[in-house]
């Protein structure tokens, strides 16, 4: 578990992906019960949470007055939060914004689902960063903070994140997939790059403070090998910029 930082009112750890924030249903344990056997975080406070499949940065309260000021400040949008995010396919244009009201899906209480009529508001930016041809890495800033914003957002806009069991595919991305010349040993059996939700949160930022999560290793090797193998290179990135602050774990320069 990385700590990125620690003081006496909070502490920013990378979450791994596969690791739920509270209660897992399937008997594992979650990551506040892993940080809570930690000496000094015997107490801390949850102030946001991010999906059991999604990787990135996440804080934690350690006292009252902390969690109720941070969770103020994402209840009224004043943090800025960025996602990286491989999706299906390219969107017309290289930005925009996602404006649609969610609710809870009535058939699925798992789901989330688009409502006009009786959902919460819900605004999406987002931003293309490379296209590898069939996929596309996406930068996305939630203004607000409704559960699956970004997958159902995206899902609607016709981008769904490449791979999302509640909301697109399933299947796993594969080298294969976009290495033309690509080819396995005799008894060899391909592994995906990455096989999970593609989705991490890449920045947040909160008062004064700034934080970036380093990518999980799959996420990141899957961003270098599919720049290294796409028929383009590294020019299937807009601005090349983004693909070395993204390698060195910077804030990106984005237009969103």
């Amino acid at each position: 578990m990385e700590i990125i930082y620690e003081d006496k009112d909070i502490i920013a750890i990378n979450k791994p992906p596969g690791v739920s924030v509270t209660h897992d249903r399937g008997g594992s344990d979650s990551l506040t019960e892993i940080l809570e056997r930690k000496p000094g975080l015997e107490t801390i406070r949850i102030i946001h949470r991010l999906d059991k499949d999604t990787s990135g940065i996440m804080i934690y309260a350690k006292n009252q007055e902390t969690q109720t000021r941070y969770c103020g400040m994402f209840e009224e949008s004043k943090v800025r939060k960025v996602y990286l995010a491989f999706v299906n396919g390219r969107p017309d244009t290289d930005h925009g914004e996602i404006e649609a009201p969610l609710m809870q899906n009535k058939r699925d209480a798992l789901r989330m689902t688009v409502d006009f009529k009786k959902g919460k508001d819900a605004v999406t930016r987002w931003q293309v960063l490379a296209d590898f041809g069939r996929i596309s890495l996406i930068a996305a800033r939630p203004l607000t903070s409704r559960t699956h914003q970004i997958r159902v957002h995206f899902s609607y806009a016709g981008f769904p994140l490449a791979i999302d069991p509640l909301y697109g595919d399933n299947e796993p991305i594969m080298l294969s997939s976009f290495k033309s010349d690509y080819r396995l040993g005799k008894f060899a059996e391909e592994k995906p790059l990455i096989e999970r939700l593609t989705l991490c949160a890449y920045e947040l930022e909160i008062e004064n403070h700034h934080f970036v999560a380093p990518l999980e290793k799959k996420f990141k090797a899957a961003i270098k090998m599919l720049t290294k193998y796409n028929s383009r290179g590294q020019d299937a990135f807009t601005n090349k910029q983004i693909f070395e602050q993204i390698l060195a774990s910077q804030p990106l320069t984005l237009e969103i």
